[in-house]
């Protein structure tokens, strides 16, 4: 996983996303989830190419699962986007570059 790539728990989410001074897109996922696979490169190179403006943390289902309840995180891949600590947008499914980057246009400004 690249640098540029946060990962977090239930332990640690309050603290780095919700504290975040910048826009955080959490990328709720499982190691068995083919689509959750196909866009962590396309993560990757988002998180890198936006570095300091938008930040990119992910966090398993599986080992988390208080996290994913908390905000009704049914089905995966799930971007979910924190901005002044709150949940400002969703994103279910997994998408190309293009479409990704057009959802999170607003946040990266």
């Amino acid at each position: 996983m690249s640098e540029d790539i946060l990962t977090v728990s239930d332990a640690t989410f309050d603290e780095t996303v919700v504290g975040s001074d910048m826009p955080v897109v959490v990328d709720f996922w499982a190691e068995w989830c083919g689509p959750c696979k196909m866009i962590a490169p396309t993560l990757e190179e988002i998180a890198s190419e936006n570095r300091g403006k938008l930040s990119i943390a992910k966090l398993n289902v599986d080992d988390n699962p208080e996290t994913a309840r908390r905000f009704d995180v049914m089905s995966i891949p799930t971007l979910i986007v924190f901005q002044n600590g709150e949940a400002k947008k969703r994103l279910v499914g997994a998408k190309g570059k293009g479409q990704l980057l057009q959802d999170l246009a607003e946040f990266i400004g």
